[in-house]
């Protein structure tokens, strides 16, 4: 966040807002646009269950390799030019890597997520300088874009895939009976459209803005903080739970039985749900003395949810969808709540930020991987039940951490 505090020009027009919230909607559909067509794709591709995992896998881990890029684009083209670059990078990579064979699908799904990883890191920082009176509201905004970006692409690829390929009869058709037919490649191209509009709707930013100064080394000192470990293993350990669901609940629920277009919409109404608790859980915990309780909760329904869609009966499928929405959307808020909470000051905020997001992203990114390594092995999904928990404990384990009302070392002034 500190990384934006001395730019030139800031502006708090509505046309700012709504640009905000749009480049927000961005920052997911190039990862749950995948795992509704994951199952077209590998058939398409020859891929493996372990090279699947790779490329559900590959968008985390550049969400949180690419983090560091942030203020070094900062300082050289300033805060509002950056996000517009990912913007063009992002719509390029999303339209070229469905028809650049193998290599170039992995390629710029790879690159699609360098930039979301940058945008994500720059954007909450333009929120705190341009709103610093609304910075609560706008940050619930920006959640609820970013969830309804993610939503649409989860629950509309796969119907966009069978309308591409033979109209709309043929996609009511093949959705009835379950036919997997149509074009992946265009569905997952037309997630470069919202990119374009908010790159263009962007454009106005740019008037006179200028490279920022960045202090390189500030946020040095939390890594010897136990507490900025807690949070930031928090960050990674919850994301790593969410980029499993992402990437791997519809072809999950489709081998349990469900047509394509059922379980990509299941994972759209887990998304879309997430905006209940990713509002309440942080109202509720920042009320309290410490996190723990809320943490403890939304963890536990996280679980049981991902459990649920696991092993109970298919024909309760919409009952767990309902307990991981709600879930996950309140252990996503309070991460990003306990970054503020546990620092104090905006500086020591803007590097814990800084810190959580690479670290955490970066471990994040196993959890996918993981499942397509073990379902490749075992032929089946019942062993990422124990994987699942694994996480969920160990997450478990950091919120208690994490929780206590404490905060970690200023780094204020430190260079």
């Amino acid at each position: 966040m500190a990384l934006l505090s001395t730019s030139a020009m800031p502006r708090r027009g509505v046309l700012t807002l709504v640009a905000l919230l749009l480049v927000a909607l961005n920052l997911r559909p190039a990862l749950t646009s995948v795992s509704p067509v994951l199952g077209s794709i590998a058939e398409a591709l020859a891929l493996s269950p372990s090279w699947q995992g790779i490329l559900t896998t590959l968008p985390v881990l550049f969400l949180g390799l690419a983090a560091p890029l942030a203020p070094r684009l900062v300082r050289r083209i300033g805060p509002e030019r950056s996000v517009f670059a990912a913007l063009v990078v992002l719509a390029v990579a999303l339209l070229a890597r469905p028809y650049i064979g193998t290599p170039g699908l992995f390629l710029g799904t790879a690159i699609a997520g360098s930039c979301i990883g940058i945008i994500g890191v720059l954007l909450p920082g333009i929120v705190k300088r341009d709103f610093p009176r609304r910075v609560s509201i706008m940050t619930g905004l920006y959640t609820v874009a970013l969830n309804l970006g993610a939503s649409a692409a989860a629950g509309t690829t796969e119907p966009l895939r069978q309308l591409l390929g033979g109209g709309w009869q043929d996609a009511a058709q093949g959705a009835a009976q379950g036919i997997s037919h149509g074009s992946w490649q265009g569905a997952l191209a037309f997630w470069l459209l919202p990119a374009v509009i908010a790159a263009l709707l962007w454009l106005p930013q740019l008037k006179g803005t200028k490279p920022v100064r960045v202090p390189v080394r500030r946020g040095a000192r939390l890594r010897h903080d136990p507490l900025a470990w807690q949070v930031s293993l928090f960050m990674g350990l919850q994301s790593s739970l969410a980029y499993i669901v992402f990437g791997w609940l519809p072809t999950i629920l489709q081998d349990r039985g469900l047509a394509a277009v059922t379980a990509g919409l299941a994972l759209s109404v887990s998304i879309l749900l997430q905006v209940i608790t990713a509002i309440l859980a942080p109202w509720i915990g920042s009320r309290m003395r410490d996190q723990r309780a809320v943490l403890v909760g939304v963890m536990a329904l996280t679980l049981v949810g991902l459990l649920g869609c696991l092993y109970a009966p298919i024909g309760s499928i919409w009952l767990w969808i309902v307990v991981l929405g709600l879930g996950q959307g309140g252990t996503f808020s309070m991460a990003l709540t306990l970054l503020a909470l546990r620092a104090p000051d905006a500086t020591t905020a803007a590097s814990l930020s800084a810190m959580a997001q690479g670290i955490g992203y970066t471990l994040a990114a196993m959890g996918p991987l993981l499942v397509g390594v073990l379902h490749d092995w075992s032929g089946g999904w019942n062993v990422v039940g124990i994987l699942v928990s694994a996480i969920a404990l160990g997450a478990l384990v950091m919120a208690l951490g994490a929780g206590r009302d404490r905060q970690v070392a200023s780094t204020q002034g430190v260079d």
